[in-house]
C-alpha cells in the first residue's frame, strides 16, 4: 500500500516539476526576447523608481516564484508545508552560513568584496534606497519579496520536489540539491573554464547545496530565503 501511495506521490511531483519548468522558461523565454527593451525601462529614471522596480520584480518572480505558487495554488499547499516554519530556523540559518563559508574565503582572497549590501547587485537597490521616505522602504520590500524571499525559497520547493521523485538513500547525496546548484549555475551564467572560474563555481555551488542540505537536516527552508536576502547579490 505504502508503495502504490508513493508511487502515486512521485507521479504527482513529476507533473508538478513539469509545470514548473514550462512557465520558468516562458517567462524566461519572453525576458530573453525583450531583454533590451527591459533594460532600457529599468534604466529610464523618467518613470518612477516604483513602477520600474515594481514591473522588473515581476519578471524576478516569473521566472522564480511564479511556477511553485501556481503549483502550490492548485495543490492547495501552504508554503508552510515545504517547510517555513519557526521550529529548526536558527539551526537551518546557521549551517547555511556554514556553506558559505569557502565562497566568502574565494572573495576575500581574490579582492572581490568591495563593500556590503543586500541585493546591491540589483539595477534598482541604490536608487531605490535614494529615493527618500515611503517610496525607499515599498522598494526594498518589493525588492526583498522577489529577488530575496521567492529565489531562496523557489530552490528550496523544487529541491523538496526533485528529492521525492528521485529519492536517495544517502543522507549526503541529494540529487534536489544536485540539480538546483547546477540550475543556479547554469542561470546565472557562472560555468567558466579559468581556474578562477571553476573555484568560483565550486564555492556557490557548495552554497545551494549546504542550504538545501540544511534543510532537510533541520526540516526547515528559512535557511535558503536567509541567504538569498543577506548574501546573495549582497558582495
Amino acid at each position: 500500500m505504502s508503495k502504490k501511495v508513493m508511487s502515486d506521490l512521485q507521479k504527482r511531483e513529476s507533473v508538478d516539476l513539469v509545470i514548473i519548468t514550462i512557465v520558468t522558461f516562458i517567462v524566461l523565454g519572453f525576458y530573453i526576447g525583450f531583454q533590451s527593451q527591459f533594460t532600457r525601462f529599468a534604466n529610464n529614471q523618467n518613470i518612477h523608481i516604483i513602477l520600474r522596480t515594481t514591473v522588473m520584480a515581476f519578471m524576478q518572480f516569473g521566472v522564480a516564484g511564479l511556477g511553485i505558487s501556481i503549483v502550490s495554488f492548485f495543490r492547495r499547499e501552504s508554503f508552510s508545508s515545504y517547510r517555513l516554519q519557526k521550529k529548526g530556523a536558527l539551526k537551518s540559518i546557521l549551517i547555511s552560513i556554514l556553506a558559505c563559508v569557502p565562497y566568502l574565503i574565494f572573495k576575500f582572497s581574490t579582492g572581490q568584496i568591495k563593500s556590503y549590501l543586500p541585493f546591491q547587485s540589483v539595477w534598482m537597490t541604490r536608487e531605490v534606497l535614494s529615493a527618500g521616505f515611503p517610496s525607499n522602504l515599498v522598494g526594498m520590500l518589493i525588492i526583498s519579496v522577489a529577488w530575496g524571499f521567492f529565489e531562496g525559497f523557489n530552490y528550496a520547493v523544487i529541491s523538496e520536489k526533485l528529492n521525492i521523485r528521485y529519492p536517495s538513500s544517502k543522507k549526503w547525496l541529494n540529487w534536489g540539491a544536485i540539480v538546483c546548484g547546477i540550475m543556479c549555475l547554469l542561470i546565472h551564467g557562472m560555468i567558466g573554464v579559468t581556474p578562477i572560474d571553476i573555484i568560483h563555481a565550486i564555492t556557490v555551488f557548495i552554497i545551494i547545496y549546504g542550504m538545501l542540505l540544511a534543510k532537510d537536516i533541520t526540516r526547515n527552508a528559512w535557511g535558503c530565503v536567509f541567504i538569498f536576502v543577506f548574501l546573495w547579490n549582497a558582495l
